[in-house]
């Protein structure tokens, strides 16, 4: 079997129905040099029948893991690519129509660009949760957090297998359960490798604000995010992202919204206790 350009490297718990959707759009891009590993975190067999349509036209890993911690899941995927580029899609992804083919071209133009990154798209159109930079170009440690999300992340494989893939002490399956994609991009460019960012290059994804799903988890992305603003971040940005939160808090309580109350608090909180952290307790 000939080797991909492709690894798309999907940690899923807990979803069925939405990775059948995701493996439908990486069949529209119309490409035969991609590979998709699967790692399966579930305690029960709900992906044998979403796998089963697709074995004969993907080439499809499946892998199981009984560990329920995202990170360790995508290494693990991460270590059986064969793929020049990996990508690390969640479960309910869904890649636009030529999403692959201009990953492809920027990866071909430049043959020394080690890591591409670029926003998330909610499936309402337009840009999806997070604030994102509108200018492309380098990525540093002042724009990192603006430029990365863990879904639309792609590294040449080599690259990121040298760096050890993702932090396992970061991630949803941990108490830091965010950032670790700012975390892996950033060790990339301390380590000496260019990140790039393109605004135009958009992975689509559920769009979570002003949701109960958002507010009950906030404290511990909160807590992922300061846990990394800690290791890489200049002041400023630190500061940026305590004052946000703080705002929106006003806000809400100035408005009344008590979702966007609890939630903003959470934020504000776990960014805190983050940042204060002792990570290997």
């Amino acid at each position: 079997m000939p080797e991909p350009r492709f690894s798309l490297i999907v940690a899923t718990l807990g979803r069925d129905i939405e990775l059948g959707h995701l493996l439908e759009s990486v069949l529209t891009q119309g490409r035969e040099d991609v590979e998709v590993i699967v790692v399966d975190q579930n305690a029960d067999d709900r992906l044998v029948p979403v796998l089963v349509p697709f074995r004969e036209r993907l080439p499809l890993l499946h892998l199981r893991t009984p560990r329920p911690h995202a990170n360790a899941a995508r290494n693990l995927g991460l270590a059986r690519a064969r793929g020049d580029l990996v990508a690390f899609p969640d479960d309910d992804c869904l890649l636009p129509p030529g999403v692959l083919d201009r990953v492809d071209r920027a990866f071909r133009d430049d043959p020394t660009l080690p890591v591409l990154t670029g926003p998330a798209a909610s499936p309402s159109g337009g840009l999806g949760s997070g604030r994102w930079r509108r200018e492309g170009g380098a990525i540093d440690l002042r724009t990192v957090w603006t430029s990365v999300i863990e879904f639309n992340l792609w590294f040449r494989r080599d690259v990121a297998q040298a760096l050890g893939g993702f932090d396992e002490r970061l991630g949803p399956g941990t108490r830091f359960g965010s950032a670790e994609g700012n975390d892996l991009v950033a060790r990339a460019i301390r380590s000496g490798h260019r990140a790039v960012y393109d605004p135009a290059l958009h992975v689509i994804h559920p769009d979570k604000r002003r949701t109960e799903i958002a507010a009950a988890r906030a404290r511990v992305y909160g807590a992922g995010l300061g846990v990394v603003l800690r290791r890489h971040a200049p002041l400023s940005s630190i500061l940026t992202f305590l004052v946000r939160p703080a705002g929106g808090l006003l806000r809400a309580l100035f408005r009344g919204d008590a979702l966007e109350a609890r939630y903003f608090a959470a934020t504000l909180r776990g960014r805190i206790e983050g940042l204060l952290a002792r990570e290997g307790g």
